[in-house]
């Protein structure tokens, strides 16, 4: 891995410039996307027909709840700003 300035790193960055020989990618993170437990508390039937549903898409029950959650407030995000 090459060394730079962070001043020269910027720069390239900034300027659309490849960086990937200055960055040790194992390294790397991506802020807030580590996974956290959190408890719901839902109706049987809604357990149900939420797992049926997973089922069908081939997932699980916390991939699907995440998907629709992120998607939801992804949505409340759009309509905040208009």
């Amino acid at each position: 891995m090459q060394k730079i300035t962070a001043e020269e790193f910027d720069r390239k960055f900034d300027d659309g410039e490849d960086i990937s020989a200055y960055v040790d990618w194992s390294k790397a993170t991506r802020p807030n996307l580590e996974p956290v437990e959190m408890t719901v508390v839902v109706k049987r039937g809604t357990q149900l027909r939420l797992d049926r549903r997973a089922k069908e898409l081939g997932l699980s029950r916390d991939a699907l709840l995440e998907i629709w959650l992120t998607e939801k407030l992804e949505d409340q995000r759009k309509d905040a700003a208009e």
